[in-house]
């Protein structure tokens, strides 16, 4: 019997039912913008920040529209100016390059390994060419390199670490919350993030004067002094008159969407490493196949899978990718020749230099990806498992 999957990887588990009932409370009453509030009122937004600066440690948060703007705002927060060089591991997502091209900087990107995470000889050696002073660190698909290692360089090169965290938010280094090690950290709470209000950010730091200048950046129209995590009204005197406005919040209606799903992110962490085992446990020791290593040491956000096929020819590749779709299994592609979707490397975006990058080319061609919704059970991993592995092998049952 030839199995196929029926499921869908784009269905997300439904909003809880207590954030469900928080963003009812919010239309029922109306003051949807952060700043809108009662007499004696703490806006969702604003309880938001405390409670992910509280799950984090971070000192300061800002909730803010999209992680998109979360990282154009930490951009902009430490003066990285038009023209400015900024590195980037290669392997990341569209956003980050985005950011980076937005405020008219200019993408130095580094080489990555078939770990996928940053190669650390070659982030030496473009810090010293470019000149860059800021590395924005991109744990792309939940691979955090050694973080240890990452600040060691930083500090001996004096580079400004701000940690995409996109797709690791609830993991962690060695017992370090993850985005806790740079100088700021962004997260999403885009739909296929760890926690859903369809689009939304989230920026953390320890540095009262990066707050200060991202929260104005937002848009807060002097207000504030209304954040729940934020620094002093007096640190922000001296540059409340210069930064723009850049219209960046997140609204009340989305925090309340969000509050009762990062109380709940610590259990769903769990789920999704069972989901992600199931699916190495359903794939090791096939021959040409390639599983991604894992530090010991880091505790992996497993809502997406990835694996490489590093022997295969293109056309090997888009024949498996067909195949496998037409039995129900969705995979996405690192090395297709034009970006699709949410599936792109640095070679699709004409907007930043494209240098000569011969080792993520390799680590890239052959890389496959997927997601793991949580609407997946482990038995639904071990039928997705199992077809890949007939598929790549060519023994079908």
């Amino acid at each position: 019997m030839v199995h196929r999957f029926e499921g869908s990887f784009t269905q997300q588990e439904p909003i809880p039912e207590a954030a469900v009932d928080a963003a009812t409370a919010v239309l029922n009453h109306g003051r949807l913008h952060r700043y809108n509030l009662a007499e004696d009122e703490v806006g969702e937004a604003s309880l938001l920040e405390r409670e992910f600066a509280a799950f984090t440690g971070a000192r300061y948060v800002l909730a803010m529209a999209s992680g998109g703007q979360a990282l154009a705002a930490a951009l902009r927060a430490y003066d990285v100016r038009p023209g400015d060089a900024v590195l980037s591991n290669a392997f990341t997502l569209a956003p980050v390059p985005g950011a980076i091209a937005g405020v008219g900087a200019r993408v130095v990107f580094v080489e990555t390994t078939e770990s996928l995470t940053i190669d650390f000889a070659h982030l030496e050696e473009m810090a010293e060419v470019s000149g860059a002073r800021v590395l924005m660190l991109s744990h792309m698909r939940g691979h955090e390199p050694d973080m240890d290692r990452v600040m060691r360089i930083a500090r001996d090169l004096g580079i400004v670490v701000i940690e995409d965290c996109a797709h690791t938010m609830g993991g962690s280094w060695r017992g370090v919350a993850s985005g806790r090690h740079g100088a700021a950290a962004c997260y999403s709470t885009q739909t296929y993030k760890h926690i859903n209000s369809g689009e939304g950010g989230l920026l953390a730091t320890d540095d009262p004067e990066v707050a200060a200048r991202a929260t104005l950046l937002s848009g807060s129209y002097m207000l504030y002094e209304r954040h729940g995590a934020g620094p002093d009204a007096d640190v922000f005197e001296a540059i409340r008159d210069f930064t723009p406005n850049l219209s960046g919040r997140m609204d009340n209606l989305r925090a309340a969407i969000l509050r009762p799903q990062l109380a709940a992110l610590p259990a769903r962490v769990k789920r999704w490493a069972d989901l992600h085992d199931a699916m190495e446990d359903g794939l090791r020791d096939l021959p040409r196949l390639s599983l991604i290593d894992r530090h010991p040491d880091l505790v992996r956000v497993g809502s997406s899978f990835q694996f490489r096929l590093p022997d295969h020819e293109a056309n090997e590749i888009e024949a498996l990718l067909d195949r496998c779709a037409r039995r129900g299994v969705e995979l996405k592609w690192f090395g297709a020749a034009r970006a699709h979707g949410f599936t792109s490397t640095y070679r699709h975006w004409a907007y930043a230099d494209s240098p000569a990058l011969p080792q993520t080319d390799q680590v890239t061609a052959g890389l496959l990806d997927m997601r793991l919704p949580l609407t997946f059970s482990k038995e639904d991993c071990e039928v997705i498992a199992r077809i890949i592995r007939e598929e790549v092998s060519g023994k079908r049952r």
